[in-house]
């Protein structure tokens, strides 16, 4: 099976150009062996780029863990680069298919000429809780009561697609990421598992967040979760409508629009390519 390894701000997963051979199956066990660090590729999970009726291109996009998730802001960045750079289509604005539906997606060149960022409306976050879907009461839960791990705290819950419970914190420790984290995935209150957010306010257009990503725990980056974020403090009170998201592979630009639309610009880098056979 031949890959390529990209990664959106750190996030990073192997891509299989499905437009040129066959889809790898069983699908969840080759996510699982190419995303082992150790005797895999190593990668947060496994994305595919295949051909759509509707779009440019489509991507499904597995965990480590094998799950398959229905979006992700990072990786799908990454498959508009790869769409471009390859051929596939050659356009300033592309359509790639998503389990969100269509999103829309525009080539940012850096000073070398390459495309190095681009820009992705990820569609207006859904806040209704049984689409979420969480058993929390609010339509969407806004700095609701949660306990887990032994602590209490507020959280507040927003889809982009993909579930998200984001907690505001004083300082993001390992102790809420690694420990916390792992509790709120799979809490009672998130019939399908959940994305744990931990965000640390520097200014009201400013943030700094780390994430324990449902079905890969942490990630160098989270870009549905970002942008979740980035709804989530327009609802709680504490940020602007744009913002700067600082995570620990790189930085997002968030804005959630006044048409309801959230917008996130971002890195988008391919790092290698090879041939993997399996075990």
């Amino acid at each position: 099976m031949r890959f390529t390894k990209m990664h959106g701000a750190g996030n990073d997963y192997v891509y299989v150009d499905c437009f040129t051979q066959p889809i790898p199956n069983p699908i969840p066990e080759v996510a699982k062996q190419v995303s082992d660090r150790h005797k895999g590729i190593g990668a947060d999970g496994l994305i595919l780029i295949c051909p759509s009726e509707i779009a440019d291109a489509r991507m499904r996009m597995f965990n480590a863990d094998g799950s398959e998730s229905e979006m992700c802001g990072n990786g799908v960045r990454c498959v508009a680069k790869y769409v471009y750079d390859h051929g596939i289509a050659r356009k300033s604005e592309l359509q790639i298919e998503t389990g969100r539906g269509v999103l829309a997606l525009r080539m940012l060149e850096g000073p070398s000429g390459k495309i190095e960022k681009v820009r992705v409306n990820m569609g207006a976050p859904i806040l209704e809780a049984s689409r979420i879907p969480t058993t929390l009461s609010g339509n969407p839960p806004v700095l609701v009561p949660l306990t887990a791990a032994g602590k209490s705290f507020a959280v507040t819950c927003v889809s982009m697609g993909n579930p998200h419970c984001i907690t505001f914190v004083d300082q993001i420790t390992d102790d809420w990421v690694l420990r916390v984290g792992p509790e709120i995935e799979t809490h009672a209150a998130f019939p399908r598992r959940v994305n744990a957010e931990f965000i640390q306010i520097v200014s009201r257009q400013e943030f700094i967040m780390r994430v324990w990503e449902r079905g890969s725990g942490e990630t160098q980056a989270c870009g549905t979760g970002a942008c979740a974020a980035a709804v989530a403090g327009v609802l709680a009170g504490l940020t602007d409508r744009k913002v700067l998201g600082h995570l620990p592979g790189g930085d997002l630009e968030l804005e959630w629009a006044e048409s309801g639309d959230v917008l996130m610009t971002g890195p988008a880098a391919e790092v290698f390519s090879g041939e993997w056979k399996p075990c």
